[in-house]
């Protein structure tokens, strides 16, 4: 690319007109998926690396960053609503910031492009899904030419990950195995705005794996719009099944995710390398879509109810204690109350511990936003309701079997919101259930971030009992709510806690930026690649 020219230039020009000489501070808000966020953690690892410096706190809260970067959403009704009265609020702030720069990336920018400057004249750059790696340099350019810049590429241009990346976790990553899909369900835009699917080599995915926990990561989500198609582009239809069984073999890796797979390509080899492999856990997501077998077809949806309903039964019969998730869009065009009875057996029978429902609203571009026989809001309101209350019932009962259980649980940095007044940190189980844990009667009461060197989690001898976010602690099941589990003490005396080496990075991180401590860590290194090999599971000499 062109842009690529004025790179060198970056570190001084992210010092250039900001007050007293200081770097120019930044913020990205992200609207929309998993891949959104980890994208997000890409731009904030490119304006990093050009001499950009996160915002503070109090700066993200009143929005008075030198840069505002939304990365938007265009699958959701609201996208675009919620893209606008962002940037709403943004106007009268930079009125008043003489310098303030707003970037517009993701999937809205790339569908809507130059239509977001028009709306809003005072967005500063437009950026695509394909050239994420144009962002510093589009910033200098507006900068330098004092006019908006709009740069949207057709195809991708770099790799996500082979960009810089600055994760917003020290024990918990995502890393992406695949960028794009080659579906063409009728109700989904994601193809036209990221493409066709494009595969990373297993080779460059372990690596990142492995840069991940060597920084002190324990847990990794493997992201892809179609994890399950993972290896068609470079030959081997088993790649991903092969790959989770890699990541078993990473030293120090005890957590492995994904999302999201599609049922029509998940396979038998998938379900027994997730039975088969200890640190892969017993979750998985499966979109449903719906329940109809014609409403499926109308979707362009390869796969039926029973063989839904199949792959169901032969994950639990390998893994009983899987927690399965789903997504469901209720009121398609042409839906009958008849393809809507279908959904509420099939989701009866599914028997999710949680289920994203959404009503269907048309997404220009895609072939549902034409089609005849669109259902009216009332309608649509009516039945996502039986759904919702369905699904409230089902994911209750699938909570309440587990009142008594004992959970190892990864704790995290964000609480709950009534943890502090209640005494309790959160976390989640291997099955990715919420769990909110109390701290014995005795025990220090520390939610949220450390504020001083002081917090005796960051000392060098940590209080027994006491969990930092990254370690992992053993509790008991007590109550249970449908999208969440309690765990108050049950006996007397400390938690049963167990320190990780995210634990000590978490602690680490903390210390360096309350002002002690020595980073060693790097945020900045893009993934490394190399030739491709298929030779998996074994990842190194014994």
């Amino acid at each position: 690319m062109s842009t690529t020219a004025l790179t060198p230039a970056l570190p001084d020009a992210a010092s250039a007109g900001a007050a007293d000489d200081r770097p120019r501070t930044y913020l990205v808000r992200t609207l929309g998926c998993q891949m959104n966020v980890h994208d997000s953690e890409h731009m904030a690892g490119m304006l990093e690396q050009a001499g950009y410096q996160r915002a503070t706190s109090e700066d993200e809260a009143a929005n008075t960053a030198d840069v505002v970067v939304i990365n938007t959403c265009a699958v959701r009704e609201n996208a675009a609503t919620r893209l606008y009265g962002n940037l709403g609020q943004l106007a009268s702030i930079k009125a008043a910031r003489p310098g303030m720069q707003i970037a517009v990336g993701g999937c809205l920018a790339q569908k809507d492009r130059g239509d977001i400057v028009a709306k809003a004249p005072w967005v500063d750059v437009v950026f695509g899904t394909h050239n994420l790696d144009a962002l510093p340099v589009l910033l200098e350019r507006a900068r330098h030419n004092e006019a908006a810049q709009v740069e949207i590429a057709e195809s991708l241009q770099v790799f996500p990950s082979t960009l810089p990346t600055r994760r917003e976790s020290v024990y918990a990553g995502w890393v992406s195995i695949s960028v794009g899909c080659n579906n063409t369900c009728t109700f989904c835009i994601v193809p036209h705005l990221r493409g066709k699917e494009r595969d990373r080599r297993p080779g460059e995915v372990l690596a990142e794996v492995e840069a991940l926990v060597a920084a002190g990561a324990i847990e990794v989500t493997l992201l892809g719009q179609n994890v399950n198609s993972y290896g068609v582009e470079f030959g081997d239809r088993g790649a991903f099944a092969k790959l989770l069984r890699a990541c078993g073999q990473i030293e120090g890796l005890e957590r492995v995710r994904f999302t999201s797979p599609h049922p029509a390509a998940f396979t038998d080899d998938v379900i027994a390398a997730m039975a088969e492999t200890p640190n892969v856990m017993p979750q998985l997501h499966m979109p449903l879509q719906s329940g109809s077998d014609r409403i499926l077809r109308a979707m362009r949806r390869s796969y039926r109810s029973e063989k839904f309903l199949g792959i169901l039964d032969r994950v639990r019969a390998a893994m009983p204690d899987a927690a399965i998730t789903t997504d469901i869009i209720v009121g398609f065009p042409g839906e009958t109350e008849e393809d809507f009875a279908e959904t509420m057996r099939v989701v009866e029978a599914s028997r999710f511990s949680s289920a994203f429902m959404f009503q269907y609203s048309p997404r220009p571009g895609t072939p549902a936003a034409t089609m005849e026989d669109q259902l009216p809001k009332e309608v649509v309101q009516e039945r996502f309701e039986r759904l919702l209350a369905l699904q409230e019932r089902i994911g209750a009962q699938e909570a309440e079997r587990q009142v008594g259980r004992t959970l190892e649980v990864l704790v995290a940095e964000d609480s709950g919101r009534k943890d502090g007044a209640r005494r309790r940190l959160s976390g989640r189980a291997a099955d990715n259930r919420l769990v909110h844990f109390g701290l014995p009667s005795d025990a220090e009461n520390l939610p949220g971030a450390p504020t001083s060197l002081d917090d005796p989690r960051l000392a060098d001898v940590v209080p027994q009992g006491l969990p930092r976010p990254g370690d992992m602690v053993t509790v008991t099941v007590t109550k249970a709510a449908p999208h969440h589990l309690i765990a108050d003490p049950v006996t007397p005396g400390p938690l049963a806690v167990r320190r990780t080496r995210s634990g000590d990075a978490w602690a680490e991180r903390e210390k360096i930026r309350l002002g002690g401590g020595e980073d060693t860590h790097s945020h900045g290194t893009p993934a490394p690649s190399g030739p491709v090999s298929l030779g998996l599971p074994t990842l190194r000499a014994k």
